[in-house]
Parts: C-alpha cells; structure tokens; sequence
C-alpha cells in the first residue's frame, strides 16, 4: 500500500469514527430524554461482525483478499520421517539456520511496504487454462479449481497459523513459442478476455491473481506494459519466468534463457509508479529461476516501498534436490522473500506443507503445478 494510500486510508477511518461517535451520542441524547431503555439483557452488546471467508490485512476491509482462517487448534507441525534429512539440506554444512524457523524475510532483508506478504503466506496454482500440461489451471473447470486451491491454501494456514494463506492464481499471460510469430518474438500473448475472466474469478473468491510473462525474445518491459489494465487492478500482481528470455538466434524451450537483475528493476519501478499513481494496494513481482544463471546481477535487484520481491526456486524432483537447490538459489543469493515450487505428478515424494515450511527461510509464496 503506497504512502498516500495509507493517508487516505487512516484519514477515512478517522472520518468515519468521528462520524459513528456522532451518531451514537444522538442516539443516547435521544434515549435518555425519550426515557427508553436498551433492549435485551442489561450489558448485553451486539455480537461483532467477521468475515466467514477469511482475514484481510491488518484486520481492516480495504484488503482486496480473503485469507484462508485456520483452525482454532492449528498449531503447526514438523516434517514426518524425512524431516531431518530435509532440514539438513536446507541448512547446509554448517547446519544453522540464517533466520529464525518460520521467518519469511531472507536474513539481513526487510520489508518496507504494506503487501500481502508482510502477515501472509501466497498459496498459487500455476497454469493456463488453454493446456492440461502446463499446470493445475488447465485440469480442472475453474470453480472446481478454486475450491482445490482454497483446501491447498487451508493446509498451510494450518501448518502455519501465524501467516495464513491467500488462495492465489498464477495464470501464464504470455506464452514462449517454438516458433518465430509474425512479430518474431516467438511469444504469443493470452487473449484478454481469459485474463478477465481469471480477475473475476479471483475477486469473486477473495483470491489473488499474478500474471506470469513468458518472454522469448521480447523484452521484460514489453510483456509488462501490455499487462497494464490488469496490474492497475488492487488484486493483481506480476511474475516474470526467466528461462524462457533468449536472446537473437535462440529458441524458447531449445536454448535456455536469462534476464539480468537491470531488468527487474525496471519492472519493479514500472509497478511502483502504478502504486504510487493510482493509490492502489501494494504490488508483488515474483521471478522464477530452477538453476544458477537464468537470473543474473541479483545483488542489483530493488524491492521498495510499494513492491515486495521474490525469489522463486523452480523444479521438480527428488525433495532432498530441491530442498538443497532452494537454499542456492535464495537464502544464499538473499534479496528479500523466497518463494518454492511443487509438482503434483513429478515430485518424489509430494512434500506436506509442514515439510516445505522447514526451508530458510520459509517460503512467502508456495507454487502448485
């Protein structure tokens, strides 16, 4: 949330208060020389309202999610008969943790801005609904989706009561091609109209929507200034898939790809603008990566105010591999939050959240695919 939303924001609830103290003491001016008395028993006050669907930022309405609430009796848990291996893996030779067991800021990182990440936890299903093999989207009709998402999402507010988890859409908004396309980009862009469809879907569930670019030989600013209309939406947010930006003479998915942290950066700056200039909420930039390289110059890489940033570590596998490939990629190459993918059908084993939440730091974003 941009500084002068939280100015309008704080002016309308003192605006508000002033207006409902004003009301009450002409109500009570009225009772008392009305000679009326309270209905029902002496004391009793009327029950507060709350959300069913679940918990907005900072307990105010102005968040445009719903977390999913967790138990009354969740108190977290540790990661079955693997969990030592694993944790062991995560830590690496020196086996101590860089920030406390839980912490979503990677060490020495702080978050400055009022996004989602700062009391929660994103729970994404990944894909396009144009294609049962690129992820969850394309397996499922969307309502029926949504409510695997929202069990998904209802596991790690268990695993974790102190973060609970916003049920979030990472719908792929461009796709690399095999071949060139009449712009020679060999990247074809989703048609707007699915791109709505998944925004109300996503507000109509108190979910998040992220819109992942694939970029081919396009530029990161490219793909994110066609986006426009959707990332000015309170509930949207952007990721970039870095393996898929290759350069002149290369093809997506034949030669793999890079994107310099220079380039990030301007994306986390065209988002900061949209924040500051159209007083929306807080924006999150995800960057995927599965090995060393695809993302380079990662110490010039800027969250700020208006924009959380993190790390994705990608790829599927063994748990030990990951775990292992996790702790390259962000805690050791720290920018600010972590963020991990899952495989329904090519992980060995299918880590449990309580499992995946042993990683240092804990991941602020958890990827389904």
């Amino acid at each position: 949330m941009s500084h002068r939303w939280r100015r309008r924001y704080r002016r309308r609830r003192m605006a508000a208060a002033a207006a409902l103290a004003g009301v009450l003491a002409l109500l009570a001016l009225g009772a008392f020389w009305g000679g009326r008395k309270p209905e029902g028993p002496a004391g009793e006050r009327p029950a507060a309202s709350s959300s069913a669907g679940g918990v907005g930022e900072g307990g105010g309405s102005q968040a445009p999610y719903k977390a999913v609430r967790p138990p009354e009796d969740a108190d977290g848990g540790r990661g079955g008969g693997i969990g030592a291996r694993l944790e062991r893996k995560a830590l690496g030779k020196d086996g101590e943790r860089s920030v406390p067991a839980g912490r979503t800021l990677v060490a020495g990182a702080e978050d400055a801005s009022d996004g989602p990440l700062k009391d929660h936890r994103l729970v994404a299903y990944y894909g396009t609904p144009l294609s049962d093999q690129m992820g969850v989207l394309g397996e499922h009709p969307p309502e029926e989706m949504m409510e695997l998402l929202r069990r998904q999402a209802a596991a790690y507010s268990a695993a974790d009561p102190s973060r609970p988890a916003i049920p979030t859409i990472e719908l792929i908004a461009s796709i690399a091609q095999r071949e060139p396309g009449a712009d020679g980009l060999y990247v074809a862009q989703t048609d707007p109209e699915i791109i709505r469809r998944y925004a109300r879907l996503a507000r109509e569930h108190g979910a998040l929507l992220m819109l992942d670019v694939q970029l081919g030989r396009a530029s990161v600013m490219e793909e994110v200034r066609a986006l426009r209309e959707f990332l000015e939406l309170p509930h949207v947010h952007l990721a970039i898939d870095t393996e898929y930006a290759v350069g002149p003479g290369e093809v997506p998915g034949v030669h793999l790809g890079s994107v310099d942290g220079r380039e990030i950066n301007r994306a986390i700056g065209y988002l900061d603008r949209l924040v500051e200039e159209g007083d929306i909420p807080d924006k999150v930039l995800m960057v995927h990566q599965f090995q060393s390289g695809i993302v380079t110059g990662k110490g010039v890489i800027r969250p700020t105010d208006d924009v959380q940033v993190v790390l994705h570590a990608d790829g599927f596998g063994r748990a030990t591999d990951k775990f292992m490939k996790y702790r390259v990629l962000v805690r050791d190459q720290p920018v600010q939050y972590g963020g991990f993918k899952v495989f329904y059908n090519l992980d060995e084993p299918v880590l449990e959240p309580e499992q995946v939440l042993m990683l240092d730091p804990a991941p602020a974003v958890v990827t389904y695919q």
